[in-house]
């Protein structure tokens, strides 16, 4: 990230201008895949099978709406997520299926949005960037009148999995109630690992669990990208005012 001096003489992140917006057409949606790439497969070292160098692309992209932060300067994207409506899944399923039975949620699926392969550019992390992105969600779930919001928040397994499996169980009084629970197809083995390690919340996490969301389940482990994913569910009923006035005042 570029850094300016401020007039204590400290340094501070450049201001980017950006804007929030959902992509148009095949070509603005391979900018988003591109960022996908070189954050999962780049960054995070996953095994993304590809038809195309340098893009993540899968099954699910024809079926989902691409939601992407630009700098207003550069036109680049730097940030996105993508939002599978219920419509759409009823044709292809959600993404989560594969790695959690998600039988119990069968009663929300007319009203269930998955969200999921959201990644932020490494020089744009920051809250504004976060902040855009979940207010264009809000917007999008309060015009379209969803009622939930599902998706995988990850956590790295570098380590092997303790900080993950210490980070679910420290995380254990924000669990949803019984009838909201999922169950991992490939569990982390939470038997066999420490829960006991000094942990940070990721912020996507500590953001969700803040503005209301559940934890539905235990973690499971993703072999391709190497990471627990914990289950994630957002009643929008639950959003706390103050955040839907926050997001929805963000978005344009």
């Amino acid at each position: 990230m570029e850094h300016i001096r401020n007039e204590a003489g400290r340094s501070r992140p450049q201001r980017h201008s950006l804007s929030v917006g959902f992509a148009h057409g095949q070509s603005e949606i391979l900018d988003a895949q591109r960022l996908r790439y070189r954050v999962f497969a780049g960054e995070m070292g996953a095994n993304l099978p590809s038809r195309t160098p340098g893009v993540d692309h899968d099954i699910y992209d024809p079926y989902c709406r691409h939601l992407v932060v630009r700098d207003t300067q550069s036109g680049e994207v730097v940030g996105t997520y993508r939002i599978l409506p219920p419509e759409h899944a009823r044709q292809i399923g959600y993404y989560s299926e594969n790695e959690f039975d998600l039988t119990r949620l069968q009663h929300l699926r007319p009203r269930l949005v998955e969200i999921g392969r959201s990644c932020v550019h490494p020089d744009y992390r920051t809250g504004a960037t976060i902040t855009l992105l979940w207010s264009g969600l809000a917007q999008y779930m309060s015009e379209q009148g969803y009622d939930y919001l599902m998706g995988c928040a990850s956590i790295s397994m570098a380590d092997g999995g303790h900080a993950a499996a210490s980070l679910y169980n420290r995380l254990a009084g924000h669990l949803g109630p019984q009838e909201y629970r999922v169950f991992p197809r490939c569990p982390l083995p939470l038997a066999a690992l420490q829960q006991d390690r000094p942990t940070v919340t990721p912020p996507l996490i500590k953001g969700y669990l803040r503005a209301g969301a559940w934890i539905c389940g235990e973690p499971a482990w993703d072999p391709d990208f190497n990471t627990a994913d914990l289950p994630i569910l957002m009643p929008m009923a639950r959003v706390a005012s103050r955040y839907a006035k926050h997001y929805l005042g963000q978005a344009d």
